[in-house]
């Protein structure tokens, strides 16, 4: 896969050094080796005050607008030839995606009408509702049966190699007495709070029809090693943000082979289920205009050089601005954009950001927050 990102590097020369900051403004990421060139779906931005409360209760996604939704039109079967359209009265899927700024979580909302849920076996035998997750666009295969270097077999290939850096979750749809999903991988405590939760809500029994709500979150990983979260590394979720994502739905009706009715898939490929490369994108979105404030304060630092008292702040404000203001604690002010401050002396600090423009004024203040030694 082609990786790009645009960067703007801001220079400061400083007393006796020269201090080099990147401030990623954009990136564009070339989405040529996924699955469905020139098509990218959306993930809506949560509010932090209305995240989805995990209860099979879809309620909370009614701000959501439609044009989110994923549904059946979208999806291939891809083992048996079948037609969808023939068949969407047997089976009719609708997928919402969500996030929210600063949890990197990914929700989901699955609605599905089934006119036969399989459920009974405890086994992998059973409606399944697939999804496999590459938070970084690092691509290529995810399984070791379809790793390119042949020699990679056994055991230790596994735990070295299967579900590390794209993730692969089957989840039994419905899972009555047993864990909601299994990871294709390597790693399955990802699957377990605080890296992942889930709720159903249905009244069929197996073998019934009838409509599910499935709501769940998991959180994608760079590096998901076998031995636990220590090593880990989340994938960093931001505004604006490609990543590579699909599903597919395994549909049961019945013990036996020819019960198998097929496997219905977003990506259009069978082998999306293994190789990152075949998942299609999606795009983080920002939030939408009726949730922002005309302007809106906000900002974040760094600590440059903690002996010297270097500190660079960042404007994160939203809004049209025209002007800003600093008080960083100590006397001192700034009206740039991203100010870099040197403090005299050690303390607690106090640092207030004013912004100005159409929409009106806004502060931001933190507490304490910035504190240097």
């Amino acid at each position: 896969m082609k990786l790009k990102v645009d960067r703007q590097c801001r220079v400061w020369r400083i007393a006796s050094g020269l201090v080099t900051i990147l401030l990623p403004l954009a990136f564009s990421v070339s989405a040529t080796a996924l699955e469905r060139p020139g098509v990218e779906f959306k993930i809506f931005q949560f509010p932090a005050d209305k995240i989805p409360r995990i209860d099979g209760d879809p309620s909370d996604w009614s701000i959501v607008p439609e044009n989110y939704s994923i549904g059946t039109d979208q999806l291939k079967e891809t083992t048996k030839g079948r037609d969808f359209n023939y068949d969407k009265k047997d089976l009719d899927v609708k997928v919402k995606v969500g996030w929210v700024k600063g949890l990197n979580r990914l929700y989901f909302l699955y609605e599905a009408y089934d006119n036969y849920w399989d459920f009974d076996d405890h086994s992998r035998h059973n409606d399944i509702f697939e999804v496999v997750v590459d938070g970084d666009l690092s691509g290529g295969p995810l399984v070791v049966s379809r790793h390119p270097n042949s020699k990679l077999v056994g055991g230790d290939a596994f735990f070295q190699f299967q579900g590390v850096q794209a993730q692969n979750y089957h989840i039994f749809t419905p899972a009555p007495e047993r864990d909601w999903a299994f990871v294709w991988g390597c790693q399955p405590w990802i699957k377990e709070l605080p890296w992942a939760n889930a709720a159903y809500n249905y009244n069929f029994k197996h073998g019934e029809g009838g409509k599910l709500i499935l709501e769940f979150w998991i959180t994608p990983f760079d590096y998901a090693p076998f031995d636990g979260p220590e090593r880990a590394v989340v994938s960093k979720l931001i505004e604006s943000k490609l990543i590579g994502l699909s599903w597919s739905v395994l549909d049961y009706d019945g013990p036996d082979e020819k019960d198998y009715k097929g496997f219905w898939n977003l990506s259009h490929k069978t082998s999306m289920s293994g190789n990152a490369d075949d998942l299609v994108a999606f795009r983080l979105m920002p939030l939408e205009t009726r949730f922002q404030k005309p302007i809106d304060a906000r900002w974040s630092y760094k600590i440059i050089d903690m002996d010297r008292r270097l500190i660079a702040f960042q404007d994160e404000s939203t809004g049209q601005i025209t002007s800003w203001r600093w008080e960083f604690g100590d006397g001192s002010v700034s009206t740039d954009r991203h100010p870099i401050h040197q403090y005299g002396k050690a303390g607690e600090y106090i640092v207030n950001l004013y912004i100005e423009g159409p929409g009106g004024k806004s502060r931001w203040t933190k507490v304490r927050d910035v504190v240097v030694r």
